[in-house]
């Protein structure tokens, strides 16, 4: 603690840090939230095993919020870049970590589930509004802070690099691979033949990403923009539906949320979302919880280097559960349609 004491001061050279305390449940940085006697914020710890050039988020930060100071009346914030006492925008400790500093949005709430339909479709206008508001933004103007990421063919050849090397296997997900491998290039596909483009994306935009207004219940911020980059949207709003509609008890996909989130989502999409783009939404949503399941079977069958376990077998029990939900999706898959249909 007295470390982090140290590493925050850095970033408020003219204030006594008070407190610093671990922020969220995120699986890749170390976040902390650090309070001083006159305000607080966000101190994060960059997982250099995941993103080996942290100041490329950074300067994509930079990028977006002088873009969103542009447009007129927008209706999300971003996190404000607090540099450090050299006037970088992070700063390395002497273990070579790298860190860094961000406003913390105060009067928020961060979600673990959703509490009502109308939280749903706030969930799907906020995803929608920060699509737009960035869909005439150069994506080649950001910078890719993770290579391959929501890149699902090239996950699937990491997965069987990575079952060539070990014994560990688990029948049930090994099975539920092979059978789905077929689709995994379902939007590659689309964007290699020019039906989608790439845009500027958030990358992971899960439930507890957004914040929620304390005394309006709306959604004002979309936080921890590490991952965005230049991709397709549907990556986003697959991961988006994947993340609120799962009922974790059961693992089924929750039908009249899905409803409330797309049904938001495209009356705020507007003219930026093609007829192609309606043609691919199913592939999409079908697609994130096999891509997540996929990534989360690898990461266990290589000793789990990626994602932070707390016991040995969590990124298998996390697989299957992901598995579950897209076998539950895929026999859905008429509702669905005629739900996106009707939306369309």
């Amino acid at each position: 603690m007295t470390n982090l004491f140290a590493i925050a001061s850095q970033f408020c050279p003219k204030q006594t840090v008070v407190d610093v305390q671990p922020l969220g449940n995120g699986l890749i940085n170390d976040t902390f939230l650090v309070t001083t006697a006159d305000s607080r914020f966000v101190l994060q710890r960059i997982n250099r095993q995941v993103f080996p050039e942290p100041a490329l988020i950074s300067a994509n930060l930079q990028v977006l919020s002088q873009h969103l100071a542009q447009q007129k009346n927008p209706r999300l914030q971003l996190p404000d870049i607090i540099s450090s006492i050299d006037k970088q925008l992070n700063f390395q400790d002497s273990r070579g970590d790298f860190w860094r500093a961000q406003s913390f949005i105060a009067d928020t709430d961060s979600l673990e589930t959703l509490r009502s339909l109308a939280d749903a479709e706030q969930v799907g206008f906020a995803l929608a509004h920060f699509h737009k508001l960035f869909s005439n933004l150069n994506p080649a103007l950001l910078h890719d802070t993770l290579p391959g990421f929501h890149i699902t063919p090239g996950y699937l050849q990491q997965y069987e690099q990575v079952r060539a090397q070990t014994s560990l296997s688990d029948t049930f997900c090994a099975e539920f691979i092979d059978n789905f491998a077929v689709y995994a290039d379902g939007l590659e596909q689309g964007k290699h033949a020019g039906s989608l483009p790439l845009r500027v994306i958030h990358g992971d935009p899960k439930l507890n990403n957004f914040l929620f207004a304390k005394a309006s219940s709306q959604i004002i911020s979309l936080i921890d923009l590490d991952t965005v980059k230049p991709g397709l949207v549907h990556y986003d709003i697959g991961d988006c539906l994947r993340s609120c509609c799962h009922q974790e008890a059961t693992d089924e996909f929750d039908l009249d949320i899905a409803a409330a989130i797309l049904s938001s989502y495209l009356a705020e999409a507007g003219d930026f979302f093609s007829a192609a783009d309606y043609h691919y939404l199913y592939p999409a949503i079908r697609l994130i919880p096999f891509e997540l399941g996929l990534r989360f079977y690898s990461d266990y069958l290589a000793g789990n280097r990626y994602f932070k376990v707390t016991q040995p077998l969590q990124n298998l029990q996390r697989a299957s559960s992901q598995f579950r939900l897209c076998a539950d999706i895929m026999a859905k898959e008429a509702q669905l349609k005629v739900l996106l249909g009707q939306l369309r």
